[in-house]
């Protein structure tokens, strides 16, 4: 069959290489080896799918059903393999195929999965519920990161990040909320607590049904820091629903205390972590040439 893949996934690699993907053109033929070589059945490919990866619903050969992703480098597959067979399925999607199958080697960008529920997510439950299950699989994913293996930390990803934005052209409103956002990652790398492996995305959209157990994490981004670091993606969920509320900026700070009171994080630093990767967002949706998202995201980081 043809792997064309979706027009959110070529819109959103575009954001990211503007100048052109190679892997994008060789995305089809990419899909095609990987199937033929596991000798897996193919379902359909996962529509509207993600920003970052193919993902395509398969059977294994013994018919059992599983997902194919496959992702380019700049999204760092090979790191999501590693965090997720460190967690072995503790509160994360299972890998089905850690290093090498039955003399199949582990090819570089695709990872077979478990099959969850794409089309269920915790964002699918009422509220109060959605946001205590996100943060119970959140916590179990933060555990100390394997030794020997080398992930980004949490300061030298924020670190090209800062000179990202340094480097932005902006409003003189969005350059205070820049400053405000380096100066906050100043005082928080100056004393951090504890390093964790972290989900690096983790929002309600990721976490996702599932069979094995009730809600599992997927697509992760790992990361390795202090926890409110991973927290304060979360804190943002819903983005659109706050700014939409007359009491959002109320309830953006009763969110940043319960979530850091839920979780034993600190709420300054929550907050600190929150502010900085919203102001980051929305800066890098500017450069891109999404000015909604931009707009959502600099007037949620206002309220912070």
């Amino acid at each position: 069959m043809a792997f064309e893949p979706p027009q959110r996934l070529v819109r959103a690699l575009a954001e990211s290489a503007p100048d052109g993907d190679a892997w994008v053109e060789e995305l089809p033929e990419a899909t095609e080896r990987a199937v033929a070589a596991r000798e897996l059945t193919v379902e359909r490919v996962q529509v509207p799918g993600g920003r970052s990866s193919l993902v395509v619903l398969v059977r294994l050969p013994d018919g059992t059903p599983a997902a194919l992703k496959l992702a380019p480098p700049r999204y760092r597959p090979e790191a999501e393999r590693a965090a997720l067979a460190h967690w072995g399925g503790l509160g994360a999607v299972q890998l089905i195929e850690p290093a090498a199958t039955d003399g199949v080697p582990a090819t570089e960008g695709v990872l077979l999965l478990e099959r969850l529920h794409p089309e269920v997510s915790v964002r699918s439950l009422p509220e109060a519920k959605a946001w205590l299950e996100a943060a119970g699989t959140l916590r179990r994913l933060w555990v100390a990161p394997p030794a020997g293996t080398v992930f980004e930390t949490v300061a030298e990803r924020t670190g090209r990040q800062a000179v990202a934005m340094r480097g932005a052209s902006a409003p003189a409103e969005v350059a205070a909320l820049v400053d405000a956002a380096l100066a906050a990652r100043e005082e928080l790398l100056a004393a951090p607590p504890e390093a964790r492996l972290l989900h690096g995305t983790f929002r309600q959209s990721k976490v996702l049904a599932g069979d094995r157990a009730p809600w599992l994490a997927v697509g992760p981004d790992p990361v390795v820091g202090e926890c409110a670091f991973d927290l304060a993606r979360l804190v943002r969920d819903r983005v659109e629903d706050l700014i939409a509320s007359p009491s959002g900026a109320a309830t953006t700070r009763r969110r940043v205390k319960r979530l850091a009171e839920s979780l034993d994080v600190d709420q300054e630093r929550l907050r600190g972590w929150t502010l900085f990767r919203a102001v980051e967002s929305g800066v890098r949706a500017l450069r891109v040439g999404r000015p909604r998202d931009a707009e959502l995201l600099l007037e949620f980081a206002g309220w912070l």
